[in-house]
């Protein structure tokens, strides 16, 4: 099967079940599990994969009645141990994303 470029297309699980092209940035889930900070601010330019990046974060850690470990079997995280993999599923996720918010303006 062909893949495909997922332009405009922001949601992990979407792009892994699809067959779009995916660059692996599941190494971002090691370096948020390696530091010490109790807060982690993520900024990028706009359309540099912020809302990407999250949603990765969320399938990772999200506990659902069906595990996600299939989105991430074959990816760095994957291979990097044990310990990183028995983090996947165990949190409750709370996920928001403005992404499609349009600006109003005033009146």
């Amino acid at each position: 099967m062909k893949k495909k470029l997922p332009l405009g297309i922001s949601d992990y699980k979407k792009i892994i079940e699809d067959n779009f092209y995916y660059l692996d940035k599941t190494l971002i889930i090691k370096e948020i599990l390696d530091a010490s900070e109790e807060i982690v601010l993520i900024t990028r330019p706009r359309r540099f994969g912020k809302t990407l990046n999250l949603s990765t974060l969320r399938y990772f850690f999200e506990k659902t009645d069906v595990s996600n470990q299939r989105l991430f079997s074959d990816k760095a995280i994957w291979q990097t141990g044990k310990e990183y993999a028995g983090k996947q599923g165990q949190y409750p996720v709370i996920f928001l994303t403005f992404k499609d918010v349009k600006r109003c303006k005033r009146q």
